[in-house]
């Protein structure tokens, strides 16, 4: 057959599952009385939590399109975790949407550690489930497979730190918030935020699949109120499309459009400032199976709605948060038990009943391996790897040694028909990929999430679904699929989309019948579940955090341009702007590794109040905020910030504030501050 442009390129564990933590011997008396809902509540108890997890705002790689190149360079969009507690009748599942690139393993178990470190077996691999928006626009570097850090250029510690404290932080958060409440689930449709990237795969499918999505993507909105007092105090949005508004040519951090859409919610509807304490509403907006779902409309890179990256950003958020509302307004009070289940399997060798795959004949998954097809990337979000210019080097592939290397027959036969680049499974020092993998059931109420690690296209996850619905005799709706969770592993098609070997099929690592493997898993997790049984844990995930190389440049002592000091202010503000104006200054900076200032800012814009005393009203990591962060010779920074006055700013005497910390040359830290010239505002 004739190959499209796109195919050739683009070539912790604590104890066994339980239904919940709360049936452990003693369980009881460590959630205490609390642990029950008042009656008159809705028969739940909630609670939310908020921290960063922001990484460094400068050289740093960036998460999801494997560009070495691609390293940070300033904030735009702070990502933050958002943590959800739900409980009832003495059980309770920790939901947390994290703004960041995936939910790696090494982050799965780091947070798990720390949880148990600080709650005991309160909150555990059983009933925690942690997810990722999967935006391109974050920090790389806190996996402990070398796949994923290739283009990193390996582990960085900072990142992990900030991904697994920020995490730990909102859940603990969300723990303290416990209190009394009741839920409603709500459902729209979206149709304008999304489009099938991968439509020469998905047209493999059968008539009965592509008949449930008309226009080739999943509309679905489905949105879960958490209140308290009869107050709205939290949302979580599911809703499937890729957080690649923000092209590879991007090298500030954002939340990308799922994060607009919180900072939507939370900031410019509820008046959430991010810095000033507890919030009292928070809003996530969650993945399901967006494996072939592109916010690119044109199916261009950074094309559509418009042309510009932040525009399109804002515009996919601003859809995905206007649907939430709608959802919202239709929604029903919801009751029923809060339950968890997760296992581990095997994904490079399962053997596959012929009840689960397409021609009724037993089939076995394989090591993984990754097709040619995927160097390219997904040309509609983002051109893949691209040839390497002469003289560039890749120390940390350097290391590992050359992932191009043959694949044995028996491999090349087991994933055919993929044309086999690189047996990720096979290669030393250990596989570069994770293939022990958990996948788990969490029931809230009348809404069902069945979550694993893999980027599901809309109808591998439609038959994830329907595997589910059928065993736990519920309606269709009533369950999705939680993709990004827990653990990484890449995409995982229909074996119809597969035979297209398009840029998700290459992807699928451990072959052809991967997603029947899923069906198999999750039918068996869930008829365990819906019979209040228990299941084997499985096997053990690997550990392998000691083999962990970096090869990406520290930041050394800083300097500061002859005749200048930390904090002088290099490009001022004009004296006078009007609301809608932008300002812009410069200051000379230090190295944002330093201090990632998480939980912070590098940046106040403040305006002067009656009392005289300078109030913040906008800080980076906001919308309106960017900070570019610049090197000038071998150690002297530059930060410049921009600020897009609102249309309602308040007229006044306004001022730019900013914050950051040197290394000097003894290896001391020193914070230090700079501040600019008044300027008015009218």
């Amino acid at each position: 057959m004739s190959l499209s442009r796109r195919t050739v390129l683009s070539r912790t564990a604590i104890g066994s599952a339980t239904l919940a933590a709360a049936t452990m011997p003693g369980m009881s008396d460590v959630l205490g009385a609390a642990a029950v809902a008042t009656p008159d509540s809705g028969g739940y108890e909630i609670g939310i939590g908020l921290s960063d997890i922001t990484g460094p705002a400068a050289e740093c790689g960036m998460m999801g399109y494997s560009q070495v190149e691609q390293q940070t360079a300033g904030i735009h969009l702070r990502p933050r975790a958002r943590a959800f507690i739900i409980g009832s009748g003495g059980r309770r599942i920790v939901f947390v949407v994290a703004d960041n690139g995936m939910i790696f393993q090494s982050v799965h178990r780091g947070v798990l550690l720390e949880l148990a470190r600080r709650f005991g077996d309160l909150y555990t691999e059983q009933n925690v489930l942690l997810t990722s928006t999967h935006s391109h626009a974050t920090c790389g570097g806190s996996s402990n497979d070398y796949a994923y850090n290739l283009s990193i250029l390996g582990f960085q510690q900072q990142v992990y730190d900030a991904e697994v404290n920020g995490i730990v932080e909102a859940i603990e958060a969300a723990h303290n918030d416990l209190g009394p409440g009741s839920l409603t689930l709500g459902r729209s449709e979206l149709h304008d935020a999304s489009v099938n990237r991968s439509r020469v795969a998905w047209e493999l499918n059968p008539s009965a699949d592509r008949e449930h999505f008309p226009d080739a993507i999943d509309p679905a909105v489905t949105a879960l109120t958490l209140r308290k007092n009869g107050v709205a105090v939290g949302v979580i949005t599911w809703f499937a499309t890729h957080c690649t508004s923000m092209t590879n040519t991007n090298h500030l951090i954002s939340g990308d459009n799922k994060g607009y859409a919180s900072f939507s919610y939370e900031h410019l509807e509820h008046g959430v400032r991010y810095l000033d304490g507890k919030p009292t509403f928070l809003a996530a907006f969650a993945q399901t199976n967006a494996g072939d779902m592109s916010p690119n409309l044109d199916l261009r890179p950074g094309s559509g709605p418009t042309e510009d990256d932040f525009d399109n950003t804002r515009i996919i958020g601003e859809r995905q948060y206007l649907a939430s509302k709608e959802a919202v307004a239709h929604a029903q009070s919801i009751g029923g038990p809060v339950d968890a289940m997760l296992c581990y399997i095997d994904l490079a060798d399962i053997a596959v009943a012929g009840r689960f795959t397409p021609d009724g004949q037993p089939r076995h998954t394989a090591p993984a391996a990754v097709g040619v097809s995927l160097f390219a990337g997904s040309v509609e979000d983002g051109p893949g790897i691209p040839g390497v210019p002469e003289g560039v080097r890749n120390p940390f592939l350097e290391s590992l040694g050359n992932p191009d290397q043959p694949a044995p027959a028996w491999l090349a036969d087991a994933q055919a028909p993929k044309a086999i680049a690189a047996p990720l499974g096979l290669l030393p020092p250990v596989p570069w990929v994770p293939n022990v993998l958990p996948i788990q059931l969490v029931r809230i109420g009348e809404l069902y999430l069945a979550a694993a690690g893999g980027e599901f296209t809309i109808t591998a996850g439609l038959r994830i679904r329907r595997a589910v619905a059928a065993a736990l005799d519920v309606p269709l709706e009533q369950v999705l699929v939680q993709g990004y969770a827990n653990a990484y592993h890449g995409y995982a098609t229909t074996p119809e989309e597969y035979d297209s070997q398009q840029y998700e099929g290459a992807s699928t690592l451990f072959g052809r019948y991967t997603l029947c493997a899923y069906q198999q898993e999750f039918t068996r997790l869930a008829t365990a579940f819906a019979a209040a049984q228990q299941v084997p844990r499985g096997p053990a995930p690997r550990d392998v955090s000691q083999l962990q190389p970096n090869f990406q440049p520290g930041a050394g002592p800083d300097m500061a341009a002859a005749g200048r000091s930390f904090g002088d202010v290099l490009v001022q503000p004009a004296p006078l702007y009007h609301r809608g104006g932008h300002v812009a200054a410069e200051f000379v900076s230090a190295h944002p590794k330093h201090d990632t200032r998480r939980n912070g800012t590098f940046l106040a814009v403040q305006r002067r109040n009656a009392a005289g005393t300078w109030v913040r009203v906008a800080n980076e990591g906001e919308w309106a905020v960017k900070y570019y962060w610049s090197k000038r010779g071998a150690a002297e920074s530059v930060a410049r910030f921009t600020w897009d006055i609102p249309a309602d700013a308040a007229p006044g005497r306004y001022r730019f504030q900013h914050y950051a910390t040197r290394l000097g040359p003894d290896g001391s830290l020193v914070a230090f501050t700079g501040t600019t010239d008044e300027f008015e505002v009218g």
